[in-house]
């Protein structure tokens, strides 16, 4: 049976996923067997295991770190909202249905036998298990029946530790309130706290921790730094939407959807020195970059619709005519095309005029295509023509199907799952490119020739460089999250409390 350790926040975006996946990496380094978990997530960001299933990308990011394949038991619920008050419900990475807030909180409760037979089969592979709760667990209007925080750590017998991010200020009030909205059973669970996000000179913060110390009777376990370490945040408040390089000779513009998803598609790209990556959402922002890139989004036409009403749609129109390159992906490649039909009103009713940059056609329907692939990018034209024949991985995730008309368009690449003959995908005309394969730009050299080719074409030598590979540098930065944790945390306290 394994020990369980679970790590709350008092808000979202305190730092639990970072401090989880950093505490994966730990307990991997000191011998351990480590799964992560988190019962329920809620995110757009969202990946397919090698059987074809869905789940969030947290906890792929923590398996990662703790070195163990990804599994959706360690995610057995998924939320990824379609609108404000509404979400798509997965369950065991299986697409259950569209439900609004109200009818999911109502529903719920149902979830937890998938909960526990998830939890169930981690406890009897692994030595720990590293639980991520959600949001804040003082929430008074979601603490009864909750299946995530408090609730979660009851059924797993779960000791918690309490992550506050004082870089938002207001730390001491953010911990003792939480601890305060909690019943005595709850607060009895809490075994440390974790103040997150810290600059400056810890001994002018001594006094403080004294007395939060007083005040809670519960140690404070570690303050952590604000760490500069480059790791995938699936979170919506994501500081890579405020990242610029300044330095960068290239420049790529991201489209920054109201319902932007599988955004770590460019993470390649913003770690590259030479491009400076930013994310656009209002014309004004869009400036005159060298591509113009469409990422995936969970609701096309309610998106495209956006697009159009804020003028960014006739911004990217012009662009394309003056020659500069628009590349969409998953969604942004069905926008691209000429229409987008929903005769079954799985995102909105009716027939969407797209922006009539590919001669595609895509159609929504109820079945949803969730697959790894693997391909070679074809014999593409344009600026991007460096690109083509190289090897590509990735993976598809989309509602809906896409038509091509073959007579006036290269098709993007050639892709293949497992074991299964290969198709088609995508459509590039000039320098307009679309594709439906997540992490495209991760495949070995495609990211620095994409980048060679546009230096060359503003004249800009670029120095020789390899492509550093996307699996050796994660593992860099999950031994440099370790190393920083391991320095700011008292980790002796953890194991105490882990037993």
């Amino acid at each position: 049976m394994a020990k369980s350790i679970m790590i709350q926040g008092t808000m979202s975006n305190a730092g639990k996923s970072l401090i989880a996946a950093g505490l994966c990496r730990i307990f991997k380094q000191d011998g351990y067997k480590v799964a992560p978990f988190k019962s329920q997530n809620m995110a757009l960001n969202s990946y397919i295991t090698k059987e074809g299933l869905e789940m969030g990308r947290a906890q792929v990011t923590q398996a990662e770190a703790a070195g163990v394949e990804p599994s959706v038991y360690m995610n057995p619920i998924l939320l990824k909202p379609t609108n404000d008050v509404g979400s798509q419900v997965i369950v065991n990475g299986e697409v259950v249905k569209n439900m609004s807030a109200r009818e999911y909180f109502a529903y719920k409760k149902q979830l937890i036998p998938d909960i526990l037979k998830a939890y169930e089969k981690l406890n009897q592979e692994y030595d720990i298990i590293v639980i991520e709760g959600a949001g804040s667990p003082a929430e008074i209007n979601l603490k009864q029946d909750d299946i995530v925080n408090m609730g979660m750590a009851k059924m797993a017998n779960a000791p918690v530790l309490l992550v506050g991010d004082i870089d938002r200020g207001g730390v001491f009030a953010q911990l003792v309130g939480t601890i305060m909205l909690l019943d005595e059973e709850e607060k009895a669970r809490i075994k440390g706290t974790i103040i997150n996000k810290f600059r400056g000179d810890k001994t002018i913060l001594d006094p403080g921790i004294d007395m939060l110390e007083e005040m809670t009777k519960i140690p404070v376990v570690g303050v952590t730094p604000y760490m500069n370490v480059d790791i995938e945040d699936e979170d919506s408040l994501s500081e890579r939407f405020s990242h610029k390089n300044s330095q960068g000779i290239v420049d790529i513009a991201v489209i920054r959807f109201p319902r932007i998803s599988n955004f770590t598609d460019v993470a390649v790209l913003e770690g590259m020195e030479e491009v400076n990556l930013y994310y656009v959402n209002k014309i004004e922002q869009l400036g005159n970059p060298d591509m113009i890139l469409l990422p995936g989004t969970k609701n096309t036409m309610a998106d495209l619709k956006w697009m159009r009403e804020n003028g960014l749609e006739a911004a990217i129109l012009k662009a394309q005519q003056r020659g500069t390159v628009i590349f969409g992906i998953c969604g942004g490649y069905q926008m691209l095309g000429e229409v987008l039909e929903d005769p079954e009103g799985v995102e909105e009713w009716g027939i969407l005029r797209g922006m009539g940059l590919l001669p595609t056609k895509t159609t929504f329907t109820t079945e949803k295509t969730r697959t790894r692939v693997t391909g070679t990018i074809g014999k593409i034209t344009g600026v991007l023509q460096k690109i083509s024949g190289k090897k590509l991985e990735g993976y598809e995730i989309h509602m809906g199907k896409t038509s091509v008309d073959a007579q006036k368009v290269v098709r993007f690449s050639e892709i293949a799952e497992e074991k299964k003959a290969a198709k088609e995908d995508g459509a590039c005309t000039e320098n307009v490119y679309g594709t439906y394969v997540h992490g495209i730009f991760d495949g070995d050299g495609i990211a620095t020739e994409l980048v060679r080719a546009f230096a060359d074409k503003k004249g800009i030598p670029m120095e020789e460089s390899q492509q550093i590979d996307r699996h050796t540098y994660k593992e860099t930065q999950y031994d440099l999250l370790a190393d920083t944790l391991r320095k700011y945390l008292d980790m002796d306290k953890i194991y105490e409390i882990l037993q």
